[in-house]
């Protein structure tokens, strides 16, 4: 049986900030016309406690990299050490740089073989210093997350420019996440590393909806098809992605649902974000509790699918409650 409580595979977090850097990182994300109203702060008691109310009884962290890989490294430590003090409520997605294969392979080596309660999965983000996710020079990466048959969340690039004077994270990421999949789709990476459980974020975007255009066209003559990918295998890989529900269920649900199947969709609350409040938060969480009660599924199975990823992190939970 998996652990009681919910499991929420999308939860943001920051570092400590020096006086004055919140509010400096809210003046960054004003400039991209993202208008938070308030400096932008993480803290890990209030993160518990909305968790606690929300029956989440673990949240796996994950940091959106900027542009340095001193940042990113430092955001995996800290995890790591949040991780160790509190093991049954938290887990780590290790973030990688993507930018750079043999960064990459280090920073999956450090996160998994060093830390005390090594990372229970990966996180990586569509588009990192312009190098997209489909790029050739990543395979050395995906061959050593394939043999290790390792999660891998894929999340939008959060920090895209803003479109019509509108943030990214408000329908552009959205497009990214189809945009990057279907490039990694017809680079053939989803054929040559299917051990990898890919995670998309926030029911995939828009993928869904396409994905019937998407196998009935793709493999036209019109189409660009180096790798000769077959209309079988668009519908096989794009039937094996986990999606996770973070601020999208309310309409992403049936889609993804007919895209993964059921089993296949996770909880995701998008928590720790300055894109989430607890009102949204729990909108998104009703919206799912609503779908499940409409189509007939037993109350809580999507808060319990993402246990089978992490069994790990199940363990972890299992063994506090001794």
């Amino acid at each position: 049986m998996p652990p009681q409580g919910w499991l929420d595979i999308h939860g943001h977090f920051y570092l400590p900030q020096a006086p004055g850097e919140a509010e400096a990182l809210a003046e960054s994300f004003r400039a991209a016309c993202f208008m938070v109203s308030r400096p932008v702060t993480w803290e890990v008691e209030s993160i518990l406690r909305y968790n606690d109310w929300a029956n989440v009884q673990m949240q796996m962290l994950s940091y959106i990299p900027q542009s340095s890989l001193e940042k990113l490294k430092e955001a995996n430590t800290y995890a790591a050490s949040l991780v160790s003090k509190y093991p049954s409520r938290f887990g780590l997605l290790a973030a990688l740089p993507t930018d750079d294969p043999e960064l990459c392979l280090s920073e999956i080596k450090r996160t998994t073989s060093t830390f005390a309660i090594p990372a229970d999965g990966f996180a990586v983000t569509t588009v990192y210093k312009g190098v997209g996710l489909g790029d050739p020079r990543l395979e050395p990466v995906w061959d050593v997350l394939n043999s290790r048959k390792a999660v891998v969340h894929i999340h939008p690039n959060a920090y895209a420019a803003p479109t019509n004077g509108r943030p990214s994270p408000l329908i552009e990421v959205a497009f990214d996440t189809a945009r990057t999949v279907v490039d990694m789709l017809y680079n053939g990476v989803f054929r040559r590393y299917s051990n990898i459980k890919f995670v998309l974020a926030h029911c995939g975007g828009v993928l869904p909806v396409l994905s019937g255009r998407l196998a009935l066209l793709g493999t036209e003559e019109w189409v660009p098809n180096p790798n000769e990918i077959t209309r079988k295998e668009i519908e096989e890989q794009l039937g094996r992605f986990y999606v996770d529900t973070a601020a999208t269920a309310k309409t992403g649900l049936q889609p993804a649902v007919k895209m993964v199947g059921l089993e296949n969709v996770v909880y995701g609350a998008d928590c720790g974000a300055p894109c989430s409040i607890e009102q949204t938060m729990e909108e998104n969480r009703k919206d799912i509790m609503d779908f499940e009660a409409q189509n007939d599924i037993p109350r809580g199975t999507i808060l319990a699918n993402g246990w089978k990823l992490f069994p790990q992190a199940a363990a972890r939970v299992t063994a506090n409650d001794v």
